[in-house]
């Protein structure tokens, strides 16, 4: 029993954090309500002092969710067949293809004989590569690509622990570069079309998030970078030519990589190929297994699979749903109407703040769909730019570094088991802060004047 006290003392501290939420939140909200507030605080807590496992934790909306009558199992347990969970699973399956064949030995050489062989140089090289990546394929997609070579860099765990950040927080950062790169970006301009608002035009998208983007990467390159200066990168394996099965995997990332390039760039004009990205990642990771590749084997790889991750997934759609279906999205807008008549800067300022804090409990595409029409409603009442507002909210989706649940890259980090829950918390808050701040910067000084 004693052996287990540090475990017990962890899971009543989440529970004294959601009674705690529970009984603040019921001052405001109705009982329905502040209990899904009280089971997200419990969630949090588990998740950040790790109580109980990743996975169990995950698990959890499924039992309480229909305990406390927010929403039923039914609703609850379809979250977590979501289809992203199965672009997940594809792009899972190919990187322990990767690493099955040690095709990441070769490439992560190739990388340290092209970049400066430093710490500082390996984040910097990582994190643009991510980002200019993720401005045309999606930031799911790159980080699935490139995260498993990340980590074979090195052997340092602290390194380890830097590139699969500097690799998911690139993603997110480069996903707002063009309106293709990530999800929110899509739901904003359906949202508009729906709403019949001017479109933002695609280079004129580019020439609005560029500055964002360039100095958001530096920060957090710089940021990631610290503390490295006097930690050398070994790397003892030579480089050796590809041996068969390598190549196999080449053809098939470079398939991969070429459909989604092709997918993408169509798309904005002649609707695509008719093929989600989720359906292309999924079909070429069951590729593995079928002849002539046979890379992959079901019962010797598919522990592997991180399946905590997945389950994780599922819990932020649930969170979502329930969000959605007890009306916090509601009483949210009827609050934020109240502050409607603060100087526009300010008002900008308490957006960011919201959705970005508060992506971090669920997936950042189910919250913007859910806030979106609240900040349309919004604006227009106050009689302010709704489309920079709109955007604002948007990139700010993206912009949530702190937790595992908010955005797939940081799910994918994380998958790795290099990083812990408070290393992403240590350096999210940070790049959280400096997001809110440099986004309605940006947004007051330079996106008013565009879109005037």
């Amino acid at each position: 029993m004693t052996q287990h006290l540090p475990q017990i003392k962890k899971i009543l501290i989440a529970l004294l954090v959601g009674l705690v939420i529970f009984f603040l939140s019921n001052t405001i909200f109705n009982t329905t309500q502040s209990s899904l507030l009280g089971v997200i605080a419990l969630l949090v807590t588990l998740w950040t002092n790790e109580g109980l496992a990743l996975g169990i934790v995950s698990l959890l909306p499924i039992l309480l969710f229909p305990a406390l009558e927010i929403i039923n199992t039914k609703a609850t347990a379809v979250n977590y067949a979501h289809p992203i969970i199965f672009l997940f699973f594809g792009g899972f399956l190919l990187a322990i293809g990767v690493e099955k064949t040690k095709l990441h030995i070769y490439i992560s050489n190739k990388i340290l004989n092209f970049f400066p062989a430093t710490p500082r140089g390996m984040i910097f090289s990582l994190s643009i590569t991510s980002a200019l990546l993720s401005s045309i394929l999606s930031n799911t997609t790159t980080t699935l690509l490139l995260i498993s070579i990340a980590i074979f860099l090195t052997d340092n765990l602290r390194l380890k622990m830097r590139f699969a950040l500097s690799i998911a927080y690139g993603a997110n950062i480069g996903g707002i570069l063009t309106p293709i790169g990530t999800p929110p970006n899509l739901v904003l301009l359906g949202i508009m079309e729906d709403k019949g608002m001017e479109m933002i035009p695609f280079f004129q998208w580019i020439y609005m998030a560029a500055p964002l983007v360039f100095i958001m990467l530096m920060a957090m390159s710089f940021l990631l970078s610290l503390g490295t200066k006097d930690i050398e990168i070994t790397h003892s394996v030579e480089l050796k030519p590809l041996d068969k099965e390598q190549k196999k995997v080449v053809y098939v990332l470079f398939s991969l990589v070429g459909l989604l390039l092709v997918n993408a760039s169509i798309k904005p004009y002649w609707g695509g190929l008719g093929l989600s990205e989720t359906g292309i990642l999924l079909g070429f990771g069951v590729l593995l297994f079928m002849p002539p590749f046979n890379i992959l084997e079901w019962k010797e790889d598919n522990g592997k699979i991180p399946y905590e991750i997945i389950l994780l997934f599922g819990a932020g759609f649930s969170i979502a749903k329930a969000f959605s279906s007890v009306g916090l999205a509601d009483e949210v807008a009827s609050y934020l109407i109240s502050i409607i008549d603060l100087p526009p800067i300010l008002l900008l300022l308490s957006v960011a703040l919201l959705i970005t804090f508060t992506t971090e409990i669920t997936s950042n595409v189910a919250m913007i769909s859910i806030m979106l029409p609240v900040i349309y409603s919004v604006s227009e009442l106050a009689g302010i730019n709704t489309t920079l507002f709109m955007m604002v909210a948007t990139l700010c989706a993206s912009y949530a570094f702190m937790l595992p649940i908010a955005t797939p890259p940081n799910a994918i980090a994380m998958s790795t088991g290099a990083i812990g829950v408070k290393d992403m918390m240590r350096y999210g808050i940070v790049l959280n802060i400096v997001g809110v701040f440099v986004i309605v910067f940006i947004a007051e000084y330079f996106w008013k004047g565009v879109l005037s």
